[in-house]
């Protein structure tokens, strides 16, 4: 299974450069996350093409919360993948994401813009930076989950 990783990408309307990376780096792909800071309906719109997951980030508008939960847990390939945007400073959050999941493999989310891909308490913890938001070293970035048998691994791929 192959999983392409999105957030924050703060978009008011699907633009051009976002239909390129879809088209350029997640076409492909089996399942598409994306984890919070949407910002527009149009955007999950446009991803629901594929097979979409989603949750609410901090910016997102009210019309967002009532269309995407804060958090969610999906069992995928055999494996649990907990999806969430993540809240309060960049320091200190993946603390503050494990803290609300049990019993996962994988913990998704977004919210720092900063992209992460490595292991800690046994979980895989993945952020896939922001593809279109803004980015404090100017890098952007995507995500992509591979789910096998023997492993669950994760890559990030800057734009």
């Amino acid at each position: 299974m192959k999983i392409g990783v999105l957030s924050d990408t703060h978009l008011h309307q699907v633009t051009r450069k976002f239909q390129d990376i879809y088209e350029g780096c997640l076409s492909d792909m089996d399942l598409i996350l994306h984890a919070g800071d949407v910002v527009t309906p149009d955007v999950i719109d446009f991803l629901n093409a594929k097979s979409f997951h989603g949750v609410a980030g901090n910016m997102d508008p009210p019309i967002l919360h009532e269309i995407l939960p804060a958090k969610k847990v999906l069992e995928i390939a055999g494996y649990r993948v907990g999806l969430i945007h993540g809240w309060g400073p960049a320091e200190g959050l993946e603390d503050r994401i494990l803290s609300v999941f049990s019993d996962v493999d994988i913990i998704v989310y977004g919210h720092s813009h900063v992209p992460a891909n490595h292991i800690r308490e046994g979980i895989l913890l993945f952020n896939p930076g922001t593809a279109t938001g803004y980015s404090a070293t100017g890098e952007h970035s995507i995500g992509i989950l591979r789910l096998e048998k023997e492993e669950a691994r994760g890559e990030i791929i800057y734009l």
